[in-house]
């Protein structure tokens, strides 16, 4: 049997009975005995060995051969040998003990790839899914252009622009119009210098004593002798 419609049936014959972790690898560089190697999960004995049966029944219903089966008695690790095919079927705790994937996991075969082309679940595996126009990854990319920020400059409310100009206008001094006169308050030190010599008494003059009075100059004509 091809071993591309082998590894299909094996698949097949694994998820029909529900699976876990299902996985498929090549082999050929490793080992000329198996060209492949499938390993699966099972959560109990009784999955387990329902999942050989399947795999075993269904590879015989098309025609393959089934070389043996081992593991069957306790169920914690059916190994089902098909030829060009050893499949592993374990429960989860004897699979992360043996870790058969890092002896033969080298090259992973995808499990679409492993189903053939004239089935109908091949043909669904390998169609080009469709994108969905709305999604943004069915959109045509658009070329980036540069986006030029404006600057906004924040407006302030009616009350702040109120107090504001509030401010600004008694900051500064009234204007005086023309031909008025304005008067202009006297510094407080200017005020009580005024008020101290208003308060002080004048001080008298002192009259001119009779002694003291000025001498008076009398002038003598000297009449001149006849000649």
């Amino acid at each position: 049997m091809d071993i591309k419609k082998l590894q299909t049936l094996v698949v097949d014959a694994l998820e029909d009975v529900k699976a876990q972790d299902i996985a498929l690898f090549d082999t050929t560089h490793l080992t000329s005995l198996f060209d492949r190697i499938a390993i699966a999960s099972g959560t109990s004995n009784r999955q387990t060995k329902a999942l050989a049966a399947s795999v075993r029944d269904k590879v015989k219903a098309a025609g393959g051969e089934v070389y043996g089966m081992e593991g069957e008695d306790t169920g914690e690790w059916v190994l089902v040998d098909l030829g060009d095919i050893i499949v592993h079927i374990m429960q989860a705790p004897i699979r992360a003990y043996y870790r058969l994937e890092e002896i033969w996991g080298d090259k992973p075969v995808k499990l679409g790839a492993a189903k053939r082309k004239s089935t109908k679940e091949g043909e669904e595996a390998d169609a080009p899914k469709k994108i969905s126009s709305h999604l943004a990854a069915g959109k045509k990319a658009v070329a980036a252009e540069a986006v030029v920020e404006k600057k906004t400059t924040a407006r302030k409310p009616a009350a702040a622009k109120a107090t504001t100009t509030a401010k600004k206008a008694a900051a500064k001094p009234a204007a005086v119009p023309a031909g008025k006169r304005v008067k202009v308050g006297a510094p407080k030190a200017t005020v009580a210098a005024v008020k101290a010599l208003k308060a002080a008494p004048k001080p008298r003059a002192a009259k001119p004593k009779a002694e003291e009075a000025p001498a008076k100059t009398v002038i003598k004509r000297i009449k001149k002798a006849a000649e």
